[in-house]
């Protein structure tokens, strides 16, 4: 069982978004930062490099990157991708975050 869930909005998303880089060994990191309105905030990048402390989340042809720190905050998340017609992005559902920001980028834990 994998410690990050990722929902088919968010692998559906991620392939797109790795088809348009036209880079083949990308993975999607995911990485939890101090600041934001609540004390911790979400980052996304891709990464071609596995650092030796990261855990990779293998899940329908999608690897995810985490680091060591931020796996500790993310452990048990489940993660997708909305969309409406204000905005559109990843949503995590974090069961570590005490509370959130209005906008989800953002958690106190």
């Amino acid at each position: 069982m994998n410690p990050i869930t990722l929902e088919s909005s968010a692998i559906v998303k991620i392939k797109d978004l790795l088809a348009d880089e036209e880079a083949r060994g990308l993975k999607l990191r995911i990485y939890v930062s101090g600041g934001g309105c609540s004390g911790f905030q979400y980052g996304f990048t891709f990464d071609d490099t596995q650092n030796e402390d990261d855990f990779v989340v293998d899940q329908d042809e999608v690897s995810l990157l985490v680091d060591a720190h931020s796996m500790q905050y993310l452990t048990g998340s489940v993660i997708s991708y909305d969309t409406s017609l204000m905005t559109s992005g990843f949503n995590i559902k974090n069961p570590a975050a005490i509370s959130t920001c209005g906008c989800g980028s953002s958690f106190s834990a």
